[in-house]
């Protein structure tokens, strides 16, 4: 059995690459850039006001100085700045030649043409060429993942099709007799299919594309179907329950026979201690706990960063390190344990009322997730911990 450290490790390190493909600007956001972003053009391309005012000189400040044209941005100024002149000035607009300083119309008079200035020494309130960012500097790396500011930066400097990761397919099978989709009322003995679609909301957020494929009965014949009939279509297969020591659990074997090398089958990890990952050439299968909680803390730790890493991009969760609201204690501490928290108004870390890794609604009042170490049972208050935000 090995940590999930190493489950990690071992997750990230078999991810293959997958191709790269232009995309429209607007068609860009939640993609993985693949080439880096490159300014095509200083910024700002001009020496430009930052400020409503007059362009002037600061040696004509104390004295009262006529205005000879007014500069919108996006006009080319026309005349030079001498001695006793200014020019009105927008904000944004070029600053006019012989002008060193711009007064902010809060800070000057005007009357019938002629300003005058209040006598203090002013900013500058110039932005120079280039101060921002200079013509062909790497403004955005490869591997981030595009947000709307980072479509801003590739507008600006004329990145209108960029090149991003292709997405990942990926395949969602549930196993089990005592599935029924949430469309139906279960029987006796029957719960609802949650985690298809649990995973399939975590598989579009991450920014891949998937595939539902059913629910697949606790059949060796069926299982070895649903596996061949979805892996061929896709790049990555979850299948979510049947994966643990049961006389029904056929995934492993199934797997095996197929020409999968399976690269862990248990972790030391809670919740989600029988999670398998298994991979054939450029295809991946994560054997997944069927406990909803489970499956859902399993995909973040190892297939969120297995989709990342095949589309390039950067993995690096963020944790916030917080206070103990509480003593927080556990029995056994053979395993890392993950625990649904909440942040208070105060900035402290709560456990939620959380029953085990079948307990999926505690995870709907959950800001977060905290990790016991394997070894230590107590987490004391005022203690400071690590939270992986969800």
């Amino acid at each position: 059995m090995i940590t999930i450290e190493q489950a990690y490790e071992i997750v990230v390190s078999e991810a293959i690459k997958n191709d790269a493909e232009q995309v429209d600007l607007n068609d860009s956001l939640g993609r993985i850039l693949r080439q880096d972003v490159v300014a095509d053009m200083n910024m700002p391309p001009f020496d430009k006001s930052a400020v409503d005012g007059y362009a002037c000189r600061l040696e004509d400040l104390d004295k009262p100085l006529e205005i000879i044209e007014i500069i919108q941005a996006g006009v080319v100024p026309k005349n030079k700045i001498t001695a006793g002149e200014c020019a009105k000035i927008m904000t944004g607009a070029m600053i006019p030649e012989g002008a060193n300083t711009i007064v902010m119309v809060e800070d000057a008079d005007e009357n019938l043409g002629i300003v005058m200035c209040a006598p203090k020494l002013p900013k500058t309130n110039i932005c120079l060429l280039g101060e921002d960012v200079n013509n062909g500097t790497i403004i955005i790396k490869q591997g981030v993942c595009i947000e709307p500011q980072h479509i801003a930066v590739m507008a600006t400097f004329g990145c209108s099709q960029p090149w991003v990761a292709k997405k990942p397919s990926v395949g969602v099978i549930s196993t089990g007799d005592e599935l029924v989709e949430p469309n139906r009322r279960p029987k006796t003995s029957q719960i609802r299919n949650s985690n298809a679609y649990q995973l399939i909301a975590q598989i579009t957020k991450v920014g891949a594309i998937p595939d539902y494929a059913g629910i697949a009965i606790d059949a060796k014949k069926n299982v070895r179907e649903a596996i061949l009939k979805t892996i061929a279509n896709n790049d990555i297969v979850l299948l979510s329950g049947g994966v643990s020591k049961g006389d029904f659990d056929y995934i492993p074997l199934v797997l095996k026979e197929l020409g999968f090398e399976i690269m862990f089958h248990y972790i030391a990890v809670q919740p989600g201690h029988p999670t398998l990952f298994a991979k054939k050439g450029n295809k991946y299968c994560f054997g997944l706990p069927g406990n909803p909680v489970s499956s859902f803390v399993q995909f973040l730790l190892l297939v969120k960063p297995l989709i990342i890493s095949i589309m390039d991009g950067e993995y690096t969760p963020k944790a916030i390190k917080l206070p103990m609201y509480c003593d927080h204690t556990r029995k056994k501490a053979s395993r890392k344990s993950w625990i649904p928290v909440i942040i208070t108004d105060e900035g402290y870390v709560k456990p939620v009322d959380y029953n085990g890794s079948a307990h999926i609604n505690a995870l709907v009042r959950a800001d977060g997730l905290i990790a016991i170490p394997i070894g230590k049972v107590e987490l004391k208050q005022g203690e400071f911990v690590d939270v992986r935000q969800i």
